[in-house]
């Protein structure tokens, strides 16, 4: 597969979640391979103007904007149809969009099991579902942002756990049911950005410790291993990636 700029220019990836922190580094990746993309997002519209803006100085015409509630039942044929409209075609589905925060047992509801649901795996499901046809006839692929904690569940957050390990699942699932037309991958990152709520000082040395290459990661680690998968690695599908130092080792 020829993997340089020039042989991506015209093709699309949709990044949802793509305005801040991860979302935006795998976005920024994409359009410097040479992709246009379509950038989703929630609550963020000045961060996504403003990352829209960035990339348009770089390439014109290269950029669309999508806001929409991955909870709303619709969404996922919003985004799709936003996609065709603005560029005609779909080529990447990156599911990076994501909730996240504890839910302790004995004081979890279920509207934080909905919401968790919803952003971190019926989402994915129903946008891949939406975009399978138009990224079947392209031969197109999905990369999923799985967690180690979908493998190794994190104290406090079983509903988020679970979640993601229902994506882990349905990664591989999904790529046996779309082969051999669309590849299905999942990225799992560790250690990369600590939650907006933030760690202590003594938390986050305390994860560092578990980490054999003792440095947190960086959303441009996740961005280019989300590029590999897309772009890079023809012959892979129902694969999970973990991008965390090593810490797996150490769960």
């Amino acid at each position: 597969m020829n993997t340089n700029v020039e042989a991506q220019r015209g093709r699309v990836a949709i990044v949802t979640g793509a305005a801040r922190r991860i979302g935006a580094a795998i976005a920024r990746r994409l359009h410097g391979r040479g992709l246009d993309v379509v950038i989703h997002y929630r609550g963020s519209g000045d961060e996504a103007e403003a990352l829209r803006a960035e990339l348009l100085e770089r390439r014109s015409h290269s950029v669309a904007l999508i806001q929409a509630d991955l909870a709303d039942h619709a969404a996922p044929e919003r985004l799709r149809d936003a996609a065709l409209d603005a560029f005609g075609r779909i080529d990447v589905l990156v599911n990076s969009a994501s909730a996240f925060y504890p839910t302790p047992v004995g004081s979890a509801t279920q509207a934080q099991w909905d919401e968790l649901m919803a952003s971190n795996l019926r989402a994915p499901f129903f946008l891949s579902q939406a975009c399978g046809a138009e990224l079947a006839a392209r031969e197109g692929t999905i990369v999923n942002m799985v967690d180690i904690h979908g493998l190794v569940p994190l104290p406090n957050h079983p509903v988020y756990s679970q979640a993601k390990a229902g994506l882990i699942a349905q990664t591989r699932s999904l790529a046996k049911e779309l082969a051999p037309e669309v590849r299905v991958n999942g990225v799992a990152p560790g250690a990369i950005l600590w939650p907006e709520g933030g760690e202590s000082p003594e938390a986050g040395e305390e994860i560092l410790e578990r980490v054999p290459l003792a440095r947190q990661g960086r959303p441009e680690d996740v961005a280019g291993a989300v590029a590999f998968l897309a772009l890079d690695a023809p012959y892979i599908t129902g694969q999970i990636l973990a991008v965390d130092g090593g810490r797996l080792l150490n769960l």
